[in-house]
């Protein structure tokens, strides 16, 4: 298993990068994406910071990607920030979907899955139209283990799945409690409805692979 969405100190998260990647390795992962909450205010900052583990992270345990997660940006200004993301030296970018349990705006799904961007996170009541082109552009959808916003993971795979789009499993992880271990990821995606977990978790490592060029 890769997690392609866990949040530091950076943003609202309560471990270092350190600290997140020991705690990851120690339960079986295979790498990590350190994907902090951001928007215009502090896209630089984050990945500023993040940016100085690129010289020492070979010596981890596993690899690290850094990036960030724009969140709650106006939809229509998704583009602008995802542009900033990559001129910022971001590795992966995910954009924080349209959960049902914040008051994320509508439309950040569809114009979301219209950019440059790797993951959908947490896409909530994610319609047919968005999910085309989620699959067209490339772009996964991501099955959560977080709570709230795993309470539409089903209604996700199943729209995925009819369009046929790719999935990726994420832990979206806060706090140190947040990290699953592989063999309940497994369960939450069979509950989900995805009997293939392999090919989920084949799909986060070739996000990393392609990332890690």
């Amino acid at each position: 298993m890769i997690d392609l969405h866990v949040h530091s100190v950076f943003s609202d998260g309560e471990l270092i990068p350190s600290e997140i990647v020991r705690r990851c390795a120690e339960i079986g992962y295979e790498g990590v994406a350190i994907t902090d909450h951001a928007d215009f205010s502090n896209i630089s900052s984050i990945l500023k910071s993040l940016e100085k583990l690129k010289d020492v992270r070979d010596d981890y345990e596993i690899p690290v990607l850094i990036g960030v997660e724009i969140t709650h940006v106006p939809p229509k200004l998704i583009g602008k920030a995802v542009e900033m993301a990559w001129k910022e030296g971001a590795e992966i970018v995910v954009v924080h979907g349209e959960t049902i349990v914040e008051p994320v705006m509508e439309g950040t799904n569809y114009y979301a899955v219209q950019e440059e961007i790797d993951i959908l996170a947490h896409p909530g009541l994610i319609d047919v139209k968005t999910a085309e082109l989620a699959k067209e552009n490339g772009i996964y959808l991501e099955i959560t283990t977080r709570k709230g916003h795993c309470l539409t993971n089903g209604h996700v795979v199943k729209v995925g799945t009819y369009v046929g789009c790719k999935f990726v499993l994420n832990n979206d992880a806060h706090s140190p409690g947040d990290f699953v271990s592989v063999e309940l990821a497994e369960k939450i995606l069979r509950g989900a409805g995805i009997e293939d977990t392999k090919e989920v978790f084949e799909n986060s490592k070739k996000i990393m692979k392609k990332r890690l060029k």
